[in-house]
Order: C-alpha cells, then sequence, then structure tokens
C-alpha cells in the first residue's frame, strides 16, 4: 500500500497547531526576545537613543546590592509559599475528602480566596494587619500591651506578605490534593487495611504515593507563582518597610523599568529571574516526574 500523500497530512497539522504556534511566538517567545534584545543596551524611553552596552548590564546586576537583597527575599518567599499551602492543603484536603453537604460547603470556603483577585486580597489583609487593624486591637482585647508590627517591622513584613500568598493559594492546593485523594482506588486501601495496616499506614504507603501527580501540579505552579510575586508587594507595602525589605526581584524589575525608566537594567533582571524560574522549574519537575514513574 503506498504512503498519503504528505501535503494533506502537513495541512492537516497546521490548521490544528497553526494557531497555538502563532499565539506562542508572538507573545511568549517575541517579548522574550525583545526583552533580551533590550537587556544588552542602556534604554531609556526619555533619553535616546539607546547604545549597545553587551553584556555590561548583567555584570553590574550582581554587584548590585538591591538586586541580591530582591534574590535574598525572593528565596525565602518562594519557600514558604512552596512549602506551607502544600502541608495545610493536604491536611485540609485529608480533613475534607468525606461525603455531605457539610464538607462540599467547605470546599467551596477554603476555594473561595483563590478566585479573588489578589489585589482585593491584599488590600483585604493590610486593613486586618494594620498596627491598628482588628488583629492587633484583638490582641489588645487579650491583654498583648505592644502587638507586632506586621506590616511595619522590617523583621516581620516579609513573613506577612508571604502569609498573605498563602493563604490565598491554599484553597488551590486543597482543590488538587482531593482529586487526588479521590482518585485512590479504594480496593487497594481495603486490601491494606486487610492486611492489617492502621490509617497511618494506609496513607504512607498506598494515599501518598498516588497523590505524586498531584504533589507536582501544586509544588510547580507554587514555585511559579511565589518567584514573580509582584502585586502582594506593591499594594502592603510596597517594598518596603526600610529599604527593599520585602522587594521582591518582579518588584524590582517594574520599579527600575517603569518608575526609573531604566529599561536595559530591568530588562536583564526580567532575563535573570527567567532564567531561574526555568532553571529551578526544570530540575522540580525531573525530580518529582521521576518519583511519579518509580511508582
Amino acid at each position: 500500500m503506498g504512503r498519503k500523500p504528505i501535503l494533506p497530512r502537513v495541512w492537516h497539522f497546521a490548521s490544528f497547531g497553526a494557531p497555538g504556534v502563532v499565539i506562542y511566538l508572538c507573545f511568549v517567545m517575541a517579548p522574550i526576545l525583545i526583552s533580551f534584545g533590550y537587556s544588552l543596551t542602556n534604554h531609556n524611553p526619555f533619553s535616546p537613543p539607546a547604545e549597545f552596552v553587551g553584556l555590561e548590564n548583567y555584570r553590574l546586576l550582581f554587584q548590585d546590592e538591591q538586586f541580591l537583597t530582591a534574590l535574598r527575599v525572593t528565596t525565602i518567599l518562594t519557600v514558604i509559599v512552596v512549602v506551607v499551602p502544600n502541608v495545610l492543603g493536604l491536611g485540609v484536603a485529608v480533613l475534607l475528602d468525606r461525603k455531605g453537604w457539610l464538607y462540599n460547603a467547605l470546599r467551596s470556603v477554603f476555594f473561595t480566596p483563590v478566585i479573588l483577585s489578589s489585589v482585593v486580597v491584599s488590600i483585604i489583609w493590610t486593613k486586618l494587619l494594620d498596627d491598628r487593624g482588628p488583629v492587633n486591637d484583638a490582641l489588645r482585647a487579650l491583654g498583648v500591651e505592644h502587638p507586632p508590627g506586621w506590616l511595619s517591622d522590617p523583621d516581620l513584613a516579609l513573613y506577612s506578605v508571604a502569609s498573605i500568598v498563602c493563604w490565598q493559594m491554599l484553597g488551590f492546593c486543597v482543590v488538587v490534593y482531593l482529586a487526588g485523594l479521590q482518585g485512590v482506588p479504594a480496593e487497594l486501601l481495603e486490601a491494606a487495611e486487610i492486611d492489617g495496616a492502621g490509617p497511618v499506614r494506609r496513607f504512607r504507603a498506598v494515599t501518598w504515593p498516588l497523590l505524586a501527580p498531584s504533589l507536582t501540579i501544586n509544588t510547580v505552579v507554587l514555585l511559579i507563582s511565589a518567584f514573580k510575586t509582584y502585586d502582594y508587594v506593591k499594594v502592603v507595602t510596597n517594598g518596603g518597610p526600610g529599604s527593599g525589605t520585602t522587594a521582591t526581584i518582579a518588584f524590582d524589575v517594574l520599579a527600575t523599568g517603569l518608575d526609573a525608566n531604566h529599561v536595559g537594567y530591568a530588562s536583564a533582571m526580567a532575563m535573570v529571574m527567567l532564567v531561574i524560574v526555568a532553571t529551578l522549574t526544570t530540575i522540580v519537575l525531573r525530580f518529582l516526574r521521576r518519583r511519579e514513574v518509580d511508582l
């Protein structure tokens, strides 16, 4: 039997794949390439023309204390946001993995923050954590004379911002883990119970290994979301209190590019951020997917 003509097959593939490829090239690859081009110049929209400086922006970047501080802040924020919602989300999902209208209602309650705008969430928590806000008023009512400055204390502000991000992302983790829990075959749990395994043993030997895909999804989504955190910082602390105590890399990129108009330098920061996120995501995916394969 002769092979089918290649032209119809190419046309068939192009008709389905071309729209996605064009969108990807226009809205993902093109901005990345343009940003990389800007990063090799000293481009400032209010001081034309731009001059080619090569890798000078990158060299200055790793000598810039402000950028290194932002990298440290982003790392701390990312570790907290990846670990805390994952752990709490798994615990809440296990508790809600039951039938009944009450558990269905609680699932909706936990997921509600996810659908809210991050700006709205930030404004709400800014009011709650204000020095004269409801949280500190409640602490004073309990006898605490000098409540913490959740957003005004440089030692606490970053952890307050991280807590807000964790609070909003918790519901996402709960839903993903619930989907994983409901996909665990009941016969495996029954077989383990017949063999004498208790609840903890059943969870560790049967349920947890089968939640590997859920762990992968949550970890990657949280990693990317935490590393590009900007809106929470902008609304809640505006990078303060003090000098850059909560300023993430994403916050510094926009502040440098839009406020200070140093587009070339900001583009170099954005490219470094892209490389870091891509590298971390690749490593995490490879590690977690290997765990899935080994099941």
